[in-house]
């Protein structure tokens, strides 16, 4: 009988570098392509702006409650891509007493159609509504 394991093992020892470099050259390729620059996966990006102004009188407790409620729904609706909030550090009078503003941000408009009437956020709405003397909302899609 004639073995030819060791014609194959030799055959495949001279293609390996070459397979190699072949794998390295396209995993390189994909990686360039693949992966977006922060600015591009920015672009793109729908956002929804909400400031509240509160009620004269509402607790500091209260307050934190309805903060940590929002920063909640980010872990309850798929759609919200990422979540920050802060309040005013104005250094200049044009807040017009609004106190917080948050920034939810989603993939595109479409995001945020199925956040607004999404179970967690009208549940969120209606806590919130008696505590709120204004709130201002702003949508976009970033450049």
């Amino acid at each position: 009988m004639f073995d030819r394991s060791g014609e194959i093992a030799k055959g495949f020892a001279m293609r390996k570098p070459l397979l190699a470099t072949l794998i390295l050259i396209a995993s390189l390729l994909l990686a360039m392509t693949a992966v977006p620059t922060p600015a591009e996966a920015a672009e793109g990006r729908f956002r929804h702006v909400v400031c509240f102004k509160f009620k004269d009188g509402t607790p500091a407790a209260e307050i934190a409650e309805i903060e940590k409620a929002f920063a909640a729904l980010k872990g309850q609706i798929d759609t919200i891509v990422d979540f920050e909030w802060g309040t005013s550090d104005n250094i200049e009078p044009l807040n017009d007493g609004f106190t917080h503003c948050f920034l939810v941000t989603f993939a595109d408009k479409k995001g945020l159609e199925v956040y607004l009437p999404h179970p967690a956020h009208e549940a969120f709405v209606a806590k919130i509504k008696p505590l709120l003397d204004k709130v201002f909302v702003f949508d976009y899609t970033a450049q």
